[in-house]
């Protein structure tokens, strides 16, 4: 199945052709019916020498399909300001988590007081 962002097969990039359901199974299909030998080792060499502009083509879809998702997701973040005396509270990384309390342990810690400010200072 062709994956949204490269618009290809995983099978088709790592292989280089397209994937086919075995002639054991009893579904015939074009390829199956038309197979020459000389034909399909042509073919296969083609499509051999052609599967590094395929994975470029693939690369640069995935490249604009993040950047589409990267866009979504950055206009619905609303960006705040935080002011000195305000409070916070700070996401408890995996690494500080305690172990004994597993996945019901806190997310968050504090509440914290901003007593000064690190960074630009914003003028209005």
């Amino acid at each position: 199945m062709a994956r949204t962002p490269t618009g290809e097969t995983p099978f088709r990039l790592a292989y280089g052709s397209e994937a086919l359901i075995p002639a054991k199974v009893g579904l015939t299909s074009y390829h199956v019916e038309n197979y020459d030998k000389s034909k399909n080792d042509e073919a296969l060499c083609l499509q051999l020498d052609l599967v590094d502009e395929v994975r470029a083509a693939a690369e640069q879809r995935l490249v604009r399909y993040q950047d589409l998702m990267a866009k979504h997701y950055n206009s619905k973040v609303r960006h705040r300001d935080f002011q000195v005396g305000d409070l916070v509270l700070r996401e408890v990384l995996s690494v500080a988590k305690d172990a004994s309390q597993g996945k019901l342990g806190p997310n968050w810690e504090g509440p914290y007081k901003i007593i000064h400010g690190i960074g630009r200072e914003r003028t209005t």
